[in-house]
C-alpha cells in the first residue's frame, strides 16, 4: 500500500500537465497554461467554482465541497453527507450554498460550519443567487423562493413550466429569466413579476439599464425596472417593450427591430449599462452598443482560435458551456477549454487553453483561474495581475445597490391616528406575524417593513408623520423587532444597532441585540462595534439581560460570518465570560465561545 501511494505522488506532476495548454504564443497573446500551484481533490469538480474574497470554493462528485484560499492552502472541506446539485455560489459574506439532489438546500458560512438546511421542494436548478441584502432567490424545477440569509422564506413562486434559463441578478437587484416555451420573467425583489410571453424561447437574456426619465429617476434602484434584451437561435436580438404584448422572435427585415443580427447563435452575454458583451457559437465575441444600436467591435476568443490551430473546418463552440464576465477590468469568456480577455475597447489581452477541464472554470477578481480537472485535480493559474476595484466592506465587496429596507417610506398607517392604539397593533402585528410563519411576506415587504419600523423605533426613531401618535407599548415594540430579525434584511442592521445604542429600556435593547443575532449578518461591523462599546466601564448601562443577549447576538454573527468578524466576537465573548458578572451572563458567554470552537 505504501509502495502505491509513492507511486501516485510520483505521477501526481505528470496528471497535472496533463491541463496545461500549449506553449507561450505572445504574438497571438496566449499565455503559458503552467499551473501556479495544482491540489489534489479527491473527487471531480462538478461546476463552476464560486470564487470570492481572493478564494475559492469548488464542489466535487463525491458530495464534498472545499474552499482554497489563491495562494493554494485549503481553507475547510465541508461533506453534505450525499450527492449534491453541480451548483455552488457565494455571497457578499462568504456563505456558500449548495443543494443535495434530494432538494435539501444548505448554507456553509466562510470557515466551512454549516448555519441551515432548508427544503424549497426540490434539488437546484441553478445556482443561488444573492441579492442586495442578502436574500437569496433559489431556483428549483419550475419554482423559483426567495428567502433571507439566516434561511426563513419570504416568498415563493411556482410556474406553469420548468425554468429554461437559469435566474440572474439583473441591474435593478431583481432576477431574469426564461421558461421551456418561451416566456420570460423579470422578478422584482419582493417577487413581483413583469411577464412577457415569446412565440419562440430566447437562447440568452441581457439586463440593461432603465430607460432614462425623470419619473424613473426618482425612484428607487429596484424600481427602476432594467430593461430586458432577448437574443435568439438564428442571432436576432430585440428589446423587450410592454410586457401585456405577444412576441415574435425578432426579424431582421422588420422595422421593430432596429438592433443588428449576429452571425451566429448566441453562447452567453454579460452587460454593464447599456453596453452588451456576447459569445456566438463560431468561438467570435463582440461588443454591442445597445443605445448606438451597432457592434463596436468583434474579437477571436479561445474557443476559435484553439480550432484553427487545431485545423479544424468548422469552427464552433455548439457543445460548451460559456460564461461571461463583463466588469471594470475589461470582458472574460469562460469555457471548458480555455480563457480569454478582452480590453472593453476591444483589444485581446489574453487567452489560454484547458484540455482535461470537468467543468467551466472561475476567474477570480485577483486575477487566478481556478480549473478543476478530469484527472480530480485543481489548477490555479495566475492569469493577470490586475485586480478589480470594488467599494469595499468589511466582507468583500459592497452592493450594488439597495432596496429601501433600512430607509423605508412612511408605512400606510403612518397618518392613521389610531395605529398604535392596543387593538389595532395587535390585530394587525399578529397578521404580519402569520405571514412571516407561512413564508409569505412577499410585495408588503417595504410597507410592513415601515411600519415595524415605526412601532419598535421608539420616541428618537419616528419617520415624520404629520400627527402625533401615542407611545407604543412595550411588548408591542418587542414584537416589531422580533418580526423584522424574521423579514431579516441585512439593510436594517443599521437601524437595529440605532435602537440597540439609544434606547433606554434594557428589555428593548436586549430585544435588539437579539433581533441582530437572528439577522445574522453584520457586513459593515457596526453591530459588533456597538456591542463591543457596551463592554466599556463607561456603558450608559450594564444590565445582565442585555449583556446576556450581546453574548447570543455575537456568538450567532461569528458563526454566521466567521473570520474577521468572529475576532471581535470572540474578544466580546472572553470579556463576558471573564467579566465577574457571574450567573447566566459568563456561562452564556462560555456556550457561545464553545460554539465557535472546530468540529462543534
Amino acid at each position: 500500500m505504501r509502495f502505491f501511494f509513492l507511486i501516485s505522488l510520483l505521477l501526481l506532476p505528470l496528471a497535472v500537465f496533463s491541463q496545461s495548454g500549449p506553449v507561450l504564443d505572445r504574438e497571438r497573446g496566449q499565455v503559458d497554461a503552467e499551473p501556479l500551484w495544482v491540489r489534489a481533490l479527491g473527487g471531480e469538480v462538478t461546476g463552476l467554482p464560486a470564487t470570492q474574497v481572493q478564494s475559492a470554493v469548488v464542489a466535487l462528485d463525491g458530495g464534498n465541497i472545499k474552499a482554497y484560499s489563491s495562494g493554494g492552502a485549503l481553507l475547510w472541506n465541508y461533506s453534505a453527507r450525499g450527492r449534491i446539485s453541480p451548483f455552488v455560489s457565494r455571497s457578499r459574506e462568504g456563505t456558500s450554498y449548495i443543494s443535495r439532489v434530494n432538494g435539501v438546500l444548505i448554507a456553509v458560512n466562510r470557515a466551512g460550519r454549516e448555519l441551515w438546511r432548508r427544503n424549497p421542494g426540490g434539488p437546484l436548478s441553478g445556482p443561488v443567487v444573492s441579492g442586495w441584502d442578502g436574500r437569496l432567490f433559489v431556483p428549483t424545477g419550475d419554482k423559483l423562493s426567495c428567502y433571507t440569509a439566516s434561511g426563513n422564506l419570504l416568498w415563493a413562486r411556482r410556474f406553469t413550466e420548468q425554468i429554461r434559463l437559469s435566474p440572474r441578478l439583473d441591474q435593478g437587484g431583481g432576477v431574469l429569466l426564461a421558461l421551456e416555451k418561451g416566456e420570460v420573467l423579470r422578478i422584482d425583489p419582493f417577487g413581483g413579476a413583469l411577464v412577457w410571453k415569446l412565440i419562440s424561447p430566447p437562447a440568452v437574456l441581457v439586463s440593461l439599464s432603465a430607460a432614462a426619465g425623470s419619473a424613473l429617476e426618482r425612484k428607487t434602484a429596484w424600481q427602476r425596472a432594467p430593461r430586458v434584451m432577448a437574443l435568439y437561435e438564428n442571432g436576432t436580438m430585440e428589446i423587450l417593450g410592454n410586457p401585456d404584448e405577444w412576441y415574435m422572435p425578432a426579424d431582421p427585415g422588420a422595422s421593430r427591430s432596429t438592433l443588428p443580427r449576429l452571425s451566429s447563435p448566441p453562447l452567453a452575454a454579460a452587460s454593464r449599462g447599456n453596453m452588451a458583451a456576447i459569445t456566438q457559437r463560431d468561438g467570435r465575441t463582440l461588443l454591442l452598443s445597445v443605445d448606438e444600436r451597432k457592434i463596436l467591435w468583434t474579437g477571436d476568443t479561445h474557443i476559435r482560435l484553439r480550432s484553427a490551430s487545431a485545423g479544424a473546418n468548422a469552427v464552433t463552440g455548439g457543445g460548451e458551456e460559456v460564461v461571461m464576465l463583463y466588469d471594470e477590468r475589461g470582458i472574460y469568456v469562460l469555457s471548458t477549454s480555455g480563457a480569454t480577455g478582452f480590453t472593453a475597447d476591444g483589444r485581446r489581452l489574453w487567452f489560454t487553453t484547458l484540455e482535461n477541464a470537468a467543468a467551466v472554470p472561475a476567474l477570480g477578481e485577483d486575477g487566478v483561474l481556478y480549473s478543476g480537472g478530469k484527472n480530480w485535480i485543481l489548477n490555479a493559474y495566475k492569469i493577470e495581475d490586475r485586480t478589480r476595484f470594488q467599494r469595499q466592506s468589511l466582507y468583500g465587496p459592497a452592493p450594488e445597490g439597495s432596496y429601501g429596507t433600512g430607509s423605508p417610506l412612511p408605512s400606510p398607517w403612518a397618518d392613521y391616528p389610531f395605529r398604535f392604539e392596543e387593538r389595532e397593533m395587535s390585530a394587525r402585528l399578529d397578521g404580519i406575524a402569520k405571514a412571516v410563519l407561512s413564508g409569505s411576506v412577499g410585495e408588503n415587504e417595504l410597507a410592513w417593513t415601515a411600519y415595524l419600523m415605526e412601532a419598535a423605533g421608539g420616541e428618537y426613531n419616528r419617520p415624520g408623520a404629520s400627527i402625533t401618535h401615542p407611545a407604543v407599548q412595550p411588548q408591542y415594540r418587542l414584537q416589531a423587532l422580533m418580526l423584522l430579525a424574521n423579514i431579516g434584511s441585512r439593510e436594517t442592521i443599521p437601524f437595529l444597532t440605532n435602537v440597540f445604542r439609544k434606547d433606554t429600556d434594557p428589555v428593548i435593547r436586549a430585544a435588539a441585540a437579539e433581533a441582530i443575532g437572528r439577522i445574522g449578518v453584520d457586513p459593515d461591523g457596526i453591530a459588533i462595534q456597538a456591542f463591543m462599546e457596551a463592554m466599556s466601564p463607561s456603558a450608559v448601562s450594564r444590565e445582565g439581560k442585555v449583556l446576556i443577549a450581546v453574548a447570543a447576538a455575537t456568538g450567532s454573527l461569528c458563526r454566521f460570518s466567521g473570520p474577521p468578524l468572529s475576532s471581535t466576537g470572540v474578544k466580546i465573548l472572553t470579556m463576558l465570560s471573564g467579566s465577574g458578572l457571574g450567573g447566566e451572563v459568563e456561562r452564556q458567554a462560555r456556550r457561545e465561545l464553545g460554539s465557535l470552537r472546530p468540529g462543534q
